[in-house]
């Protein structure tokens, strides 16, 4: 699967060790930021090119990182197209991903351990969006709004 990945300083490390889990398991891996650590860097300038690519469909889901993981969140909703949520745990990475077709997950790279971010990313990247017709009527509602 073709992921964009983005990242400040809250979650930077995180990010490269998030980067070569991906690769390892032979996802290609588009890295929208930041490139290098710095503590004044902000992570809008990463997060809305990473959602852009997102909602155009240059990469098929998104990552989207930050201290807490909530700026990195209200950021991505706001481009048109991504459906993003803050996830702390396995069930609601891929319920969000099968019931509401969530496209860009965010993690708070300063309140959840690694290894933990590797099993919801797993669950994240394995589901798949079911399409019913409860699933698909509740979607519309929402898409209206971006009208």
């Amino acid at each position: 699967m073709k992921i964009g990945i983005a990242a400040d300083h809250g979650a930077f490390y995180l990010k490269e060790k998030v980067v070569e889990m991906l690769r390892v398991q032979g996802h290609t891996v588009i890295d929208y930021g930041a490139d290098q650590f710095n503590a004044q860097d902000d992570y809008p300038d990463f997060v809305i090119p990473m959602s852009q690519a997102v909602a155009k469909g240059d990469v098929k889901r998104g990552i989207a990182l930050c201290g807490s993981g909530v700026g990195a969140c209200f950021t991505a909703n706001k481009v048109k197209g991504v459906r993003a949520a803050l996830i702390t745990e396995t069930y609601s990475a891929h319920q969000g991903v099968e019931h509401d077709d969530m496209n860009v997950i965010c993690l708070g790279g300063r309140v959840i351990g690694e290894m933990l971010v590797m099993e919801i990313l797993e669950a994240f990247l394995a589901a798949t969006y079911s399409g019913e017709e409860r699933h698909e009527r509740r979607l519309n509602k929402v898409k209206n709004l971006e009208k």
